[in-house]
């Protein structure tokens, strides 16, 4: 991949230069995005708030290779003025936080940006630092990559602000002594009109940005979206030979699954590179001013008064009689725990092209590759039609829930018109790809094994 070859940077880093990284208490430098993700010729915003008034710079980096650096410094903005802004309270009843800061810099996309992940980089005049990510799309471009970045979850998952008092998700918020709670504090709705928790990463972002680091020092032709663009049309499966979802992938909308099943019926490979995707059924719903796609919906276990035709906020496995709707049905393989700690994967089917040139046999491990959430194949769940089903792994595991042992499937399915629907079954697989922390060279080969088959001509079945 050409763009590549420019020169990287880590400037972005916070500590670079002396900056301290912006936290929720203070909320030194912080802010959000309008957009999840934007087309060249358009223009994104960016709402800034600061401790106290000031000037700031707006520094945009593109996420890659660049010979180890991760990034690449493409333009930083003139001195923008920030003021302290209002930190929103939950709402009552749903425990929604929306921020309604101005717009204090606007972005307008140069046509010869190549779609990526980008980060906004916010700098204060007093030396504090924090940044927010959206993406560039190319969705005219046809490419045999399309790499989906998992928005919808990174919401799901934040908890700005984290501050000891006020900050919720889907999962948890606030008791009124201060501490973390559960369920009965925990948002229904979350907005993407807030920022990133502390300096401005999503949890989970470093999966999408190994995935990505390595799919652009491998040289593959990629463009980027973000789960916002499936769910709103702006996709057309069939412009790809593979659309790759990077990271952990839980919160979808039906309008995002049908738009995975569509591509799978149009002959377009699907690649899930983590674990527990498709998890909770959600509704994307307009923000307060009208703005489509800013607030993500899910109920879960509460009763959900708006359940629309696409059938209540719970999890997908529980729509349709008989599981009808189970993420299986699409994938293969789903969500079957969590792991206190890591495992190892053990390898089935090595003779399988999947394996091939890794020197793995089964029954060989693959040291610590099963972490953080595992999946699996149910065989009381629907699987795909039409499907011939290859579980490449079998990893024993102790569920840290204390629901026993449990075992993890690395599944590949292929169906009868020769389309893929691979999934790595944990956390660490993308990781594992370029994370120096993680970085495994068999599971480097098989993900080329894979990408590679999907990328040939179709074969005579």
């Amino acid at each position: 991949m050409s763009e590549n070859r420019a020169a990287g940077s880590d400037e972005w880093a916070v500590g670079h230069g002396g900056t301290r990284g912006a936290d929720d208490k203070a909320i030194q430098i912080q802010g959000y995005a309008s957009k999840t993700s934007v087309s060249h010729g358009e223009s994104i915003g960016f709402h800034i708030s600061a401790h106290r008034a000031q000037e700031c710079t707006v520094a945009v980096y593109r996420v890659g290779h660049y010979d180890g650096s991760g990034a690449r410094h493409l333009m930083t903005s003139d001195p923008v003025r920030v003021e302290p802004r209002k930190r929103p309270e939950p709402d009552a009843g749903t425990g929604l936080i929306a921020c309604d800061w101005p717009v204090a810099w606007t972005l307008e996309i140069p046509e010869d940006w190549l779609s990526g992940i980008f980060m906004a980089v916010f700098t204060s005049e007093d030396g504090f630092r924090s940044f927010t990510p959206f993406v560039v799309r190319d969705t005219d471009r046809r490419s045999d990559l399309l790499m989906v970045l998992p928005f919808t979850t990174y919401q799901a998952y934040n908890l700005w602000p984290f501050d000891g008092r006020t900050g919720k998700n889907l999962y948890k918020g606030y008791t009124a002594e201060g501490k973390i709670g559960g369920n009965d504090e925990r948002a229904v709705r979350v907005s993407f009109d807030r920022p990133y928790v502390e300096t401005g990463a999503p949890r989970w972002f470093n999966m999408d940005t190994s995935a990505a680091r390595w799919a652009e020092a491998a040289g593959y032709d990629i463009t980027y979206a973000s789960s916002v663009d499936l769910h709103e049309g702006r996709i057309d499966p069939a412009k790809y030979t593979a659309v790759v979802f990077s990271g952990h992938d839980e919160y979808w909308s039906k309008e995002m699954r049908d738009c995975a099943e569509d591509a799978v019926d149009a002959g377009t490979h699907l690649a899930f590179l983590a674990s527990n995707n498709i998890y909770f059924h959600i509704r994307l719903e307009p923000a307060a001013d009208g703005r489509d796609g800013r607030v993500v919906t899910c109920y879960k276990e509460a009763s959900d008064p708006e359940p629309g035709t696409a059938g209540p906020t719970v999890r997908w496995r529980k729509l349709g009689k008989k599981h009808r709707k189970a993420e299986q049905g699409l994938l293969g393989v789903q969500y079957n725990g969590i792991l206190k700690d890591p495992a190892p994967l053990v390898v089935r089917e090595s003779g399988h092209w999947f394996w091939s040139g890794t020197g793995l046999r089964d029954g060989d491990r693959i040291p610590d590759l099963i972490g953080v959430e595992a999946d699996g194949f149910d065989p009381s769940m629907p699987r795909p039609a039409d499907s011939e089903q290859t579980l490449l792994a079998a990893s024993p595991y102790v569920d840290s829930w204390g629901r026993g042992r449990s075992t993890q499937n690395t599944s590949l399915c292929e169906n009868k018109q020769g389309t893929f629907v691979f999934v790595a079954g944990t956390f660490h697989w993308p990781l594992a790809l370029q994370d120096p922390a993680y970085v495994n060279p068999q599971v480097q080969r098989a993900t080329r094994n894979l990408l590679t088959r999907m990328l040939e001509p179709r074969r005579e079945k």
